[in-house]
């Protein structure tokens, strides 16, 4: 029997290098792998495809504000569970869980800011807390940021990113719409400037109530924005359903929207209509 025996070194192998968790990021849309760093320089936007992935209330603070002219108001009201309701999981149990995850106690943050020296109220909703639902502490936040605007003379802007009312609540939830919009009413009939930005997805309760009532709607491009989702609409009607439906390309055309802006121009676009629709009437935040 020979035997055989390598003298020299032949083909060398490596070890497998592992990337840092989050260092590389699909894109949802195009399939696209994009470098983290690069698509939180390009503001969450594939530079691709120019889908807008979701992001959270922070973001579009520091995109859309002055540096540093966030002045939050608000921020302790918290949530209770006047139902004692129990699913899969208790809702108390979720309000701990999603304060925890998300370091805010609810679904949206209002405040005082400034877009390129213009003071504002702003009220930014947060996805990432229960799915953005809108319950009594998201609409009495609403209320309570609209009053703010109203007394300051202030133009408003809501920042909607929402899964809807928070069934959770039953009818607390559903009366939150009513509230809303009447504080909005308000606002208007005293000139106030209301802009409501509709980003992905806004839907339901969110939509049927404040998130409609802008005097300029403005969308990012891409968002879902409806009141039923597509597929309990086509389960309903037992019919397929336009490409793009509720997409916020599709909700211009059907002229429930004023304009779609990318995120990249949105300060730009909302300076300036705050330019135009308020003019010098806007008094300080101070």
């Amino acid at each position: 029997m020979v035997w055989f025996r390598r003298k020299q070194q032949g083909v060398l192998t490596t070890e497998k290098k592992v990337l840092p968790d989050g260092l590389w990021i699909k894109c949802e849309q195009c399939g696209e792998v994009l470098y983290r760093q690069e698509l939180e320089r390009n503001m969450w936007v594939c530079h691709k495809c120019d889908f807008h992935f979701r992001i959270q209330s922070h973001h579009y603070i520091l995109f859309l504000l002055d540096d540093g002219s966030f002045e939050e108001f608000y921020a302790g009201i918290k949530s209770v569970d006047p139902l004692r309701f129990k699913g899969k999981k208790k809702y108390a149990d979720q309000l701990k869980d999603a304060v925890k995850k998300t370091g805010m106690n609810e679904a949206i943050r209002t405040g005082f800011g400034k877009i390129n020296g213009k003071p504002v109220v702003m009220a930014i909703m947060d996805f990432s807390f229960i799915g953005g639902s809108m319950g009594s502490v998201v609409g009495e936040k609403v209320a309570l940021a609209t009053e703010k605007a109203m007394e300051r003379n202030l133009p408003l802007i809501i920042i909607s990113s929402s899964g809807g009312a928070r069934m959770m609540e039953a009818a607390f939830s559903l009366m939150q719409m009513a509230k809303t919009a009447a504080a909005l009413a308000r606002f208007s009939d005293r000139g106030g400037l209301y802009i409501s930005v509709l980003t992905n997805p806004t839907t339901g309760g969110t939509t049927a109530s404040y998130a409609m009532l802008g005097d300029v709607n403005v969308a990012e491009p891409g968002a879902l924005i409806g009141f039923a989702g597509p597929r309990v609409i086509k389960e309903t009607i037992g019919q397929d359903l336009p490409d793009g439906f509720q997409r916020s390309e599709f909700v211009l055309e059907h002229g429930f929207l004023d304009i779609i802006v990318k995120r990249q121009a949105m300060k730009k676009t909302l300076s300036q209509l705050i330019d135009s629709l308020k003019g010098g009437q806007t008094a300080q935040a101070s």
